[in-house]
């Protein structure tokens, strides 16, 4: 297993000012992908013969806690680590332990994580230990049978454990359920009794055209315009103003006490307040996630010591973030919005 211990250093000059962009949006959240590889094939996310990345491609902890801090230093106050499956790389856990010291001295708001819950049992004490007060987990039903079709080779008795094991470590969870019409269109309130009966909020998602995979998209896509439409005729939604620092919209369900959120990148697009910015586990920012405009962060980072071009990189991306992406589902077209798959992009 990888150890390493960060070197602290002074931020330099250049590294002091907020990341702004052309449209006045200050980036304070980040998303970071420490591999590409998954344990899981969920269908709308990979192929099954999926080819992952060589080793020599992928940014090492150093390389990525360097990254993050370089990001930290210029105003980023969340921080969330995805994949692929963050969890199954070795020696994720020191990398967290090392992020940590941003929480403790103040300057990282919060260090979170997407995870499909496949190793969340063995992790979840650890990851509270190093400062990990809530995470999302990904989970399109609670039928195991469907889970298993879905994930093709998860096994949903260990994604409960892991589940079961976060909660009693006293971290909070997000259900993260994609909305697959015929699929588990029908299991949506089921699963927001059981999360809320559980003390978790969930958020449904659009399905997102990217990368190419065996199923058609655009019988998966289920507007979730129609599901708040069917949810409002058997529960009371209440407007809220709660915000994770994401893209979705919450409300409060009365009857359940819980948090319902939507993340609606085609029926009610959030751009406009956009927050975000994405890097993949070979040190490539995509200032959108629905767009192909990207920037190296590698070759800055394995360039120099310094950070300087490397933060002279990060802010010359920033001035070309767009104001949204081009997301579509087009039943004339089989093909994706943007070509590479979800998991290369981070979670």
């Amino acid at each position: 297993m990888s150890v390493f211990t960060p070197i602290a250093k002074a931020p330099e000059a250049s590294s002091r000012s907020p990341l702004v962009d052309p449209f006045g949006r200050m980036i304070s959240y980040v998303r970071v992908s420490v591999t590409d590889r998954c344990d899981m094939r969920c269908v709308y996310c990979m192929s099954e013969d999926m080819n992952f990345l060589p080793k020599r491609d992928v940014l090492t902890f150093e390389e990525l806690d360097r990254l993050c801090s370089a990001f930290v230093a210029r105003g980023v106050r969340r921080l969330r680590i995805t994949g692929g499956e963050p969890l199954v790389r070795r020696g994720v856990m020191g990398f967290f332990r090392s992020l940590s010291r941003h929480l403790e001295s103040g300057a990282l708001e919060e260090l979170t994580l997407t995870t499909n819950g496949s190793q969340l049992a063995g992790y979840a004490a650890d990851l509270a230990a190093a400062g990990v007060r809530r995470l999302n987990l990904s989970l399109d039903t609670l039928d195991p049978a469907k889970f298993k079709s879905i994930t093709r080779w998860g096994d949903f008795a260990q994604v409960l454990r892991g589940a079961d094991a976060a909660q009693d470590a006293g971290i909070a969870l997000k259900i993260n359920m994609v909305a697959l019409a015929g699929v588990n269109d029908d299991e949506i309130p089921r699963m927001l009794e059981w999360a809320h009966r559980r003390g978790a909020d969930l958020t449904l998602i659009e399905v997102m055209p990217l990368g190419k995979i065996e199923a058609e998209r655009t019988h998966q896509f289920l507007p979730l315009s129609a599901v708040e439409r069917r949810l409002s005729e058997l529960y009371t939604l209440l407007p809220t103003d709660h915000r994770t620092g994401g893209p979705a919209r919450y409300v409060r369900v009365a009857e359940t006490g819980g948090r319902l959120g939507f993340i609606t990148p085609h029926t009610h697009n959030f751009c406009e307040s956009c927050n975000r910015v994405r890097v993949t586990c070979t040190g490539t920012l995509y200032m959108c996630l629905g767009q192909e405009d990207a920037a190296d962060l590698r070759a800055p980072l394995r360039a120099s010591p310094s950070d300087e071009l490397l933060n002279e990189t990060i802010a010359a991306a920033i001035a070309r973030k767009p104001k949204g992406h081009d997301f579509i589902i087009n039943r004339r077209s089989a093909k994706p919005a943007v070509t590479r798959h979800m998991s290369v992009t981070g979670g």
